[in-house]
């Protein structure tokens, strides 16, 4: 990874039951490090859960990322944790104002979607305070139907 998203490390592939993880800093309004974080986690993701999970995740860490340095004036940090067929992916960033679910318009174009999709198709998702800001989170299910 670059220096955009600074401060990677992924586990690798671990024994059956030990967590597999990925952790890096993102720049303060860094947004190629976007691209950055789907490409790695997509490598740590390679051999996990049904088909379509690998690209919903990617899809879900893109937009909780995006809101982290889009609406914040500061860096973030990711975690990606993979135990067994359950995925969980949290951003945590150092600014207090909880995101808001919106109900977007015609007139938003793009914007204003993410929290809708990870809300719709997250298996769980939410926000947890902590001392000097929050983390957004959701989790995933991969296993095999």
């Amino acid at each position: 990874m670059t220096r955009h998203a600074q401060e990677s490390t992924a586990d690798s592939v671990a024994t059956e039951g030990d967590p597999v993880q990925l952790r890096c800093r993102l720049g303060r309004a860094d947004l190629r490090a976007v691209a950055e974080v789907r490409n790695a986690l997509r490598e740590l993701l390679v051999h996990w859960g049904k088909p379509g999970s690998a690209d919903t995740a990617e899809l879900l860490t893109s937009e909780i990322v995006t809101n982290a340095l889009v609406h914040t004036d500061y860096d973030a940090i990711l975690t990606a944790t993979v135990r067994a067929q359950r995925l969980r992916v949290e951003v945590r960033d150092f600014v207090a104002r909880r995101p808001r679910l919106r109900v977007p318009n015609a007139d938003d174009g793009t914007h204003g979607r993410g929290l809708l999709l990870v809300q719709s198709l997250a298996d769980a998702w939410g926000v947890r305070t902590h001392g000097v800001g929050k983390a957004v989170w959701f989790e995933l299910d991969g296993g095999l139907l």
